[in-house]
């Protein structure tokens, strides 16, 4: 199957099976011939008025013109405002001949979506700025184009979806204005369906993994499953209204999680409404988009309940201001912007002050501060985030002085009686928990951490004890633990009270100066030698105290100078008045701590590694932070909440690493009780030394078997980098024998597997270990250079140059070999170039003693010109195509030896020089010396022109001037426009008349070229 069967493929199921009319691009009639009109010419106009057919002519005019004419200086402030008109409609303003009138114009049916047209077209071009672009498939609603099919043929190993959506960033900046009627777009190599939006990163775009909601399917998801999914009509139009949104200038879609578990929440609500009050319980695990979930629901009930009034509770100022963020940043979407409540009379006021609407936040301490009822009406929904925390008791308890301490849940029920309540929550609620239950009721829907990290909504957390390292014996760890229960028990007020007298024991233990000292050294060292490197080098250190995390920063201070001098260390935490003046020279206000948040989320940022104490550990997201070190116990959702910091994806992002310096594993163990039990299989044990060390070894010895046969221990200990390059060149010779690609393929893939499992166990690593791995992972960028094994590769995927190869390899082997010494030049030449038309380099080709390298490195570089030459010249694409396949038979075939097809191809380059010089010398570009080329096809027309060759020089440069001329759109889709073009040259050759008498089999050449030179033109 290629890229135009699977196009044909898809198109089959959205015709056949869902209903679309289908139509071929070329084929759509186009009002005057203008390609730069992004709508279905006919479609948009007879679907306005049908939809909306009570409006007048001019109102759906109106409407269609505004369409046509939105303002914005970017793309994404564009496609803003149409999001909102295609969600909202459009407000026009005409005169009836007697008055001006104001009316909405409906873009789309949404109460009866079959009302609305539905067109698949493939081949759609379209014309910017002279750029002319064909998308392969794209979903029209009422003549609109808000779906963008992006596809790569699954028989094409060298193109996938990243280059899927290379293109489609490519299309953003060529015919931008096609995307600013774009809801999403989809990207598929059939292997992988993925979909996002016109702001997504790469790692944004995700599958659309089920076509009903159930989970259970999802490990078989195809490439019919989106279409499913997605894009059946009332499917399609929901997700349209309700699942896609800007947060900012982020411009958001759903994941298939969400929707299936956002509906289900609507309908669990709507039927609690007047009834028990127990909306249920949303468990969608930590980075999974929790909070948007709650927005995608918050704008859902508007409609669905009869505007109800929403309470939004959380538990902590800091997350409560989190919150009212992300909802803030949807206001657009929700219709209605949030309001913070300042006080509990604040917050009787916002909810007494109205009969419906609003979305008011407010924490939970807010009603402790009183008992009377705030509302007793019943359209008022109350989602609580983090929902399973235990002061959510449902009781009412006495102390020993008689003094009475009522549940908060209790309280929260007693102030809004009829309210019904959805609890959301990032961990499972415990099996001993009744008082979340009775509260919340059960499960709406479960997405565990397995299925997250199954549909890269997240990454798995991986653990590593220290403990050792700080000399801490297991009965100080139990005393630790035993105090920090204290500490965190939410037991009466004489309890809290004496934890804090104690207090002063934790502080004995974790806070001595040699710990201190001890703990700041070994983090430094396993930072600098392990992490630094990882990703983006961002960190979190996790201090049990306020105190505990100054004296951290003020050791690492003095053993890292440069790290306070570069920016690179931080603090975040809270000030209170009695804190010492020096304190706020570091830590700062709320300002600070919001600058310090936006340069921590900022990947170029020198900001790596920032102390906390408890801001941060819920609610903060930066993708690309892999490494926690935990120096303060934390038991339960608490600690599930902090670990989830580092499980965001990001790039290649293998998962993310805690390092364990109090001992939290059984913590770790207890807390995984109440999660599900794949869960509980698969990340019960979260101990590198269990799990990725394991993996790495294993996969090391899979790369040494790959090198069988050639011996690369002294790499192991020499300090030469002269040697050190000898032994990469020979090792990457090795691996690529001519004729066995599987070999230099597995090698790159296991050497892969093994280097992402050595990212989370480099500590456990031996420093021979280390080294070899090293080596390992300079071989398989060399190769992946060479060969493109392995897929895309982060990045550009432009070709490198000797310089940039060089400078790539050193930074690697300064990642994973210490005292590494000087720059290392692979090929022993000092030109920055990689080039077949380049004589110095490819003199250094031939004197290389790595053969296999070097025919490798060549036929890398003739395979990547003959690709040139296809899309430019017939006659150069096809004699070194042939000379270069008959060399490759010859080989495989046994008529030619290594040796020999690299002396071959060694010519072959040569001649690729000469005839790059021979353009130059004729004054030619390489597009006219195609047509030359052309032009002197068979020998006997060159030989003729042999004495007149200034005159075959004019006639090239003519005939590439008039092909400019001639080039139409959508020609060779059109026999008319392909009859035109061959009229008009053959009048020009002609008139110089050519081809000289007796050769006319040549002109066929010429038309060759010419329709080669119009088709990639286009």
């Amino acid at each position: 199957m290629n890229e135009d069967s699977y196009e044909q493929s898809i198109i089959e199921v959205l015709r056949d099976e869902l209903g679309y009319e289908h139509l071929y691009g070329p084929d759509v009639i186009r009002t005057s011939d203008r390609y730069d009109d992004a709508f279905l010419p006919g479609t948009i106009e007879h679907s306005l008025k049908s939809i909306n057919p009570s409006l007048n002519r001019r109102a759906i005019d109106g409407a269609i013109t505004r369409l046509k004419e939105i303002e914005g200086g970017s793309l994404v402030a564009k496609n803003k405002v149409f999001m909102d008109m295609l969600q909202n409609g459009v407000e026009v303003r005409w005169f009836d001949g007697t008055e001006d009138r104001t009316d909405i114009v409906k873009l789309i049916d949404f109460d009866e979506p079959r009302r609305n047209s539905f067109h698949v077209v493939n081949q759609w071009t379209y014309i910017e700025r002279g750029t002319n672009k064909r998308p392969d498939v794209i979903v029209f609603v009422n003549g609109l184009p808000l779906v963008l099919f992006e596809l790569k043929s699954p028989a094409r190993a060298e193109a996938d979806n990243a280059d899927a959506y290379q293109q489609i960033q490519n299309y953003k900046k060529q015919i931008p204005s096609l995307f600013t009627y774009n809801a999403f777009c989809v990207i598929s190599d059939m292997l992988h369906t993925k979909v996002g939006t016109i702001t997504a990163s790469e790692s944004r775009f995700v599958e659309w993994k089920s076509a009903d909601g159930n989970y259970e399917t999802t490990q078989f998801a195809d490439w019919k499953t989106p279409l499913h999914g997605m894009f059946p009509k009332e499917r399609l139009i929901d997700i349209l209204r309700n699942y896609i949104l800007y947060s900012g200038d982020a411009k958001i879609l759903a994941g298939y999680h969400q929707y299936f578990a956002v509906n289900k929440a609507l309908e669990s609500v709507r039927e609690a409404i007047g009834g028990s009050g127990k909306g249920g319980v949303f468990w969608h695990t930590q980075g999974s988009g929790k909070s948007l979930s709650m927005v995608f629901l918050a704008h859902l009930l508007q409609d669905a309940i009869d505007s109800p009034t929403l309470v939004v509770i959380t538990d902590r100022n800091d997350l409560d201001s989190q919150l009212f963020n992300q909802f803030s940043m949807c206001s657009d979407f929700l219709r209605q912007t949030p309001i913070q409540a300042q006080s509990r009379s604040d917050l009787s006021h916002q909810i007494a002050s109205r009969r419906a609407n609003g979305i008011i936040f407010t924490t939970m301490q807010k009603f402790a501060e009183g008992d009377a009822a705030l509302s007793d009406r019943e359209n008022v929904v109350v989602l609580v985030d983090e929902a399973h925390r235990g002061q959510y008791g449902f009781e009412e308890k006495f102390d020993r002085d008689g003094k009475k301490h009522t549940g908060t849940a209790l309280l929260i029920r007693r102030a809004l009686p009829n309210a019904t309540f959805v609890g959301f929550t990032g961990t499972p609620i415990s099996a001993e928990d009744r008082s979340t239950r009775e509260v919340f009721g059960d499960y709406i829907d479960v997405y565990d951490m397995t299925q997250a990290v199954e549909d890269d909504a997240t990454r798995p957390v991986f653990y590593e004890s220290r403990v050792v390292a700080l000399k801490l014996d297991q009965e100080i760890l139990s005393k630790v633990d035993a105090e920090y229960e204290k500490l965190t028990s939410e037991a009466n007020a004489e309890t809290l009270d004496a934890s804090k007298r104690n207090f002063a024991n934790l502080d004995a233990v974790l806070g001595a100066p040699e710990v201190i000292d001890a703990l700041c050294s070994d983090i430094v060292e396993h930072y600098e030698k392990n992490r630094a490197h990882e990703l983006t080098g961002k960190a979190l250190i996790v201090a049990y105290s306020r105190p505990a995390a100054m004296e951290i920063y003020q050791r690492l201070c003095e053993l890292r100078p440069s790290w306070k001098e570069e920016g690179k260390l931080g603090v975040v935490m809270t000030m209170g008045n009695q804190d010492p003046e020096w304190w706020f020279d570091i830590v700062g206000n709320k300002a600070h701590v919001k600058e310090m948040a936006k340069r921590f989320k900022d990947d170029n940022d020198p900001l790596k590694i920032v102390i906390v104490v408890d801001m941060w550990l819920t609610g903060f997201d930066v993708p690309s932070l892999s490494t926690m070190y935990v120096y303060k116990p934390m038991k339960g959702y608490n600690l599930m909440q902090a670990i989830a910091r580092v499980n965001r994806v990001y790039k290649d992002k293998e998962g993310g690493l805690v390092v364990d310096y109090v001992g939290i594993a059984n913590a770790l163990k207890s807390a995984m009780r109440d999660y599900t039990k794949r869960d509980q299989k698969k990340y019960g044990d979260m101990d590198i030394g269990k799990t990725a060390y394991p993996k790495f070894l294993e996969k090391l010895a899979v790369c040494r078997d790959k090198m069988f046969g050639y011996d690369y221990s002294a790499f192991l200990t020499t300090e030469s980098a002269a040697q050190r390059a000898d032994l990469i060149t020979g090792g990457v010779n090795h691996i690529l024998a001519p004729g066995d690609e599987d070999t230099a393929r597995e090698f790159v893939e296991q050497a892969g597997i093994m280097l992402k499992a050595y990212g989370l166990a480099k500590s456990r690593a031996t420093d021979s270990e280390r080294t070899e791995a090293g080596y390992f992972q300079v071989v398989r960028e060399l190769i992946i250079q060479l060969t493109e094994q392995g897929g895309p590769q982060p990045g550009s995927k432009s070709k490198l140059t000797l310089k940039q190869v060089n400078e790539r390899i050193n930074a690697l082997l300064e990642q994973n070999i210490v005292h590494s010494d000087g720059v290392i030049n692979l090929f022993k030449v000092e030109d920055e170039t990689v080039s077949v038309f380049d004589p110095k380099f490819l003199a250094s080709l031939s004197r290389m003693k790595e053969r296999n390298l070097a025919y490798e490195l060549l036929k890398k570089l003739i395979d990547d010109q003959i690709r040139g030459y296809r899309s430019k010249s017939v006659t150069q694409a096809k004699k070194y195509s042939e000379l270069m396949q008959g060399m490759v038979n010859g080989y495989l075939n046994g008529q030619l030896t290594n040796a020999e097809v690299f002396e071959e191809m060694l010519k072959m380059a040569q001649e690729m020089l000469t005839e790059n010089q021979k353009a130059k010398d004729l004054g030619l570009t390489e597009e006219e010396f195609a047509f030359y080329e052309a032009l002197t096809q068979p020998q006997a027309v060159a030989d003729y022109y042999r004495e007149r060759n200034d005159e075959l020089v004019a006639i090239t440069q003519e005939l590439a001037t008039k092909m400019r001329e001639l080039r139409t759109v959508d020609w060779q889709k059109k026999q008319s426009a392909r009859a035109a073009m061959r009229v008009a040259i053959k009048r020009l050759l002609k008139h110089h008349k050519y081809p000289p008498e007796g050769m006319e089999s040549a002109l066929s050449t010429v038309m060759e070229q010419c329709e080669l030179w119009a088709d990639n033109a286009a």
